[in-house]
């Protein structure tokens, strides 16, 4: 069974992302710490909510995984690439782990 880890970065009144930091920096990171673990990744970057609308989230990063195991082996290497977060954004990220069904 596949699964993926969402990290979700809410757009909020004070929030700041910085997107280049994000995609040079710490995704580099984490595929460092957690390489060997991913099957893929993909980033997603908030333009909009709806027409006229500001987009919920700066950024939506999914992480897929072949399994359960090597969900749980990357778990336990993530702490460089969570101490990074203050590096590109100043708000409190939300996270959802699911199996991919689709």
């Amino acid at each position: 069974m596949s699964l993926s880890l969402q990290v979700l970065y809410p757009q909020a009144e004070g929030t700041h992302f910085d997107h280049a930091y994000y995609n040079s920096t710490h995704m580099a990171i984490v595929a460092k710490q957690i390489g060997a673990q991913i099957e893929s990744t993909m980033v997603i970057k908030g333009l909009a909510g709806g027409p006229g609308t500001a987009p919920p989230f700066h950024a939506i990063a999914t992480i897929r995984f072949a399994d359960q195991a090597s969900m749980d082996e990357a778990m336990t290497k993530m702490g460089p690439a969570v101490a990074d977060i203050p590096n590109f954004y100043n708000g409190t990220p939300l996270t959802m782990i699911g199996e991919i069904v689709g």
